[in-house]
């Protein structure tokens, strides 16, 4: 049986998070900091972790790093209400795979960490197939693989809904591989605001 690993400092949401993942059919467990969430992870050794972000004794970015120096390639799903891009950037640097957002929904949640568990398996498949901070190949080849299915090139929005990540984390793919010339972009300019890019492949 699949077994989750839950980190919160908030009972009432490690319950609903339990209840949602045990409806999935999964085993889990739960820590109520950081420090014990390191020790649940040795002593258990499950196939996903759910981290929060914000917490006392440790917080999610320390407790992501700690769990990271012992697996390389365990699922951490970190627990936000921060979107900004510049957060998920520092804890997909420390390790994290992908985000789920507050407050949580059971579709969305029981969906995300089966796209986390899937990657996982291919990447234990081939594990040399982990680049530089976080990025890994068999997330780019899913990437790749849902652009290669489609004409037209898509948005960033749009390439979320198919693959089933998180957008901050499909926003950080999409910039790796735009810089290594696996993906192009066009950006369409409006009378006003930012451009809206599109992603294709070459």
């Amino acid at each position: 049986m699949t077994r989750i690993l839950i980190i919160d400092d908030d009972a009432d949401i490690c319950y609903t998070m339990g209840e949602i993942c045990s409806f999935a059919g999964w085993e889990v467990a739960t820590a109520a900091n950081g420090e014990e969430g390191v020790r649940s992870f040795l002593a258990r050794r499950p196939d996903l972790v759910v981290v929060d972000y914000h917490m006392p004794v440790m917080d999610g970015l320390a407790t992501v790093r700690r769990i990271r120096e012992h697996d390389p390639l365990v699922p951490l799903v970190v627990l936000t209400v921060d979107e900004r891009q510049e957060i998920a950037d520092t804890l997909m640097d420390a390790g994290a795979t992908d985000f789920a957002l507050k407050p949580v929904r059971a579709p969305d949640l029981i969906a995300r960490l089966n796209v986390n568990l899937r990657i996982t398996e291919l990447q234990r498949k081939s594990p040399d197939a982990y680049t530089t901070k976080g990025i890994s190949e068999v997330t780019q080849r899913i990437i790749a693989d849902f652009l290669a299915e489609h004409r037209e090139p898509l948005s960033a929005e749009a390439i979320t809904l198919g693959v089933g990540l998180a957008y901050q984390t499909v926003h950080r793919y999409l910039a790796y591989m735009e810089a290594n010339g696996t993906i192009r972009v066009e950006r369409t300019y409006g009378k006003v605001g930012r451009p809206r890019n599109f992603y294709h492949l070459p």
